[in-house]
């Protein structure tokens, strides 16, 4: 199990952030060999539930997620949403907060609890640190498109 922490600020307003950081389907955009689906109905909200799914063919598994948290920013103040992740094969959970940042920019934490079943700990800091690069280039990608 790895945990970490990546940190982004943003020249958007901080409702512009969270837009762009919560459209669950713009997730496969801004990671390889990703799809989306929510199984859930629209507005997001404390349970709901989507699936994405990496990889080619008999090479690909499921990462189902459910929003335990929704507290979408409001006048300013910071919003914070916490998925757990219900896999049998990705487990742990994430945090995407967004918060009121220097100069009018978004200040962007994404932490995450990551483990992998059956991958042995021996692993954890090759599994850090591509989840490191793979989310970090998804938060900046999903930043930059609007």
């Amino acid at each position: 199990m790895v945990t970490f922490q990546l940190e982004r600020t943003a020249p958007l307003p901080i409702d512009e952030a969270w837009r762009r950081l919560t459209e669950w389907p713009r997730h496969a955009d801004s990671v390889p060999l990703t799809r989306i689906t929510v199984v859930t109905d629209p507005p997001t909200r404390e349970g709901t539930r989507f699936v994405a799914r990496s990889g080619i063919g008999p090479l690909s598994f499921a990462d189902p997620m459910e929003v335990t948290v929704w507290r979408p920013p409001l006048d300013g103040e910071p919003g914070l949403c916490r998925l757990v992740k219900r896999g049998r094969v990705v487990l742990g959970w994430a945090e995407l907060e967004v918060l009121p940042g220097p100069g009018g920019r978004t200040r962007v934490l994404w932490r995450e609890e990551l483990r992998l079943r059956g991958l042995p700990k021996l692993f954890d800091p090759v599994l850090e640190r591509t989840a490191r690069s793979v989310f970090g280039r998804a938060v900046n990608r999903l930043l930059r498109r609007a």
